[in-house]
């Protein structure tokens, strides 16, 4: 417990190569994907509410320690724990071993800060059919706790991918055949546009909240892409707009 514990803590996180996954979803995602899930900690209300993960883990020979209601709390990073909490793998794999499986569709997260809008986007992409997401930059780590918990499980779905040079990470993209494309409120091309092909291989690149994209990083895209607003909104927050992006390329990648 005292290992679990340190998990909050990035730097433990780190060097374990290790993040808690909390709440019944998030620990059925977990136990549900190979290799993940190391062990899981239970009070008896949550073992007993929950047969279904118990005989999961079992299953697969994961350990499920029944504890206090005390214990789950100290681990947990919510108010009102769910009463499960599964210890995990981490599952991010280099951008170069993910893109030899060719990928035609990819999100890249470029100094994003909010640990809630990088599960956010993680659950966004999951659902339109992303094949791979990448963190790059100074972005928060989405092993956060609330970042995993944002992403409702959808973090053991789609392959992840962490790089800190935000450059090498989209001139690989570029190198693979993907065309960059910046999300912007000032793009040279509308979202909507008939000479925006988003059936083709692409990645769409997600800036930072509160500044967007950079000038030096929005010059590394190919395009710069504005979702238009009709009515009177100054703007869109950073998951609505990712929502918006991703499911215009689901769109047009299933209508081929």
């Amino acid at each position: 417990m005292k290992h679990a514990r340190r998990l909050a803590t990035r730097a433990f996180r780190l060097d374990q190569r290790e993040f808690l996954a909390e709440g019944p979803q998030a620990v059925r995602e977990a136990l549900a994907t190979p290799g993940a899930t190391l062990e899981v900690f239970a009070t008896e209300a949550a073992t007993d509410q929950h047969r279904d993960l118990v005989d999961a883990a079992a299953r697969t020979q994961i350990a499920w320690h029944v504890v206090t209601d005390d214990v789950v709390e100290a681990v947990s990073d919510t108010v009102q724990p769910q009463g499960v909490v599964a210890r995990c793998a981490m599952l991010d794999r280099p951008l170069e071993a993910l893109l030899d499986r060719e990928p035609g569709f990819v999100v890249v997260c470029a100094d994003i800060r909010d640990p809630g809008n990088a599960g956010a986007v993680i659950r966004c992409a999951d659902a339109a059919g992303a094949q791979v997401v990448v963190f790059v930059g100074d972005s928060v780590d989405p092993y956060n706790p609330k970042s995993v918990r944002a992403t409702v499980g959808s973090i053991f779905h789609v392959p992840l991918a962490i790089e800190r040079d935000t450059a090498a990470a989209l001139a690989a993209l570029q190198a693979a055949g993907l065309a960059v494309l910046a999300a912007d409120g000032h793009g040279d091309v509308g979202l909507f546009d008939d000479d925006l092909d988003l059936s083709a291989p692409t990645a769409w690149l997600m800036g930072n909240e509160a500044w967007g994209l950079p000038d030096d990083v929005r010059e590394l895209s190919d395009r710069v892409v504005a979702v238009p607003i009709f009515g009177r909104a100054e703007s869109l927050n950073l998951a609505t707009a990712a929502a918006v992006c991703l499911y215009a390329t689901a769109r047009a990648r299933h209508a081929v």
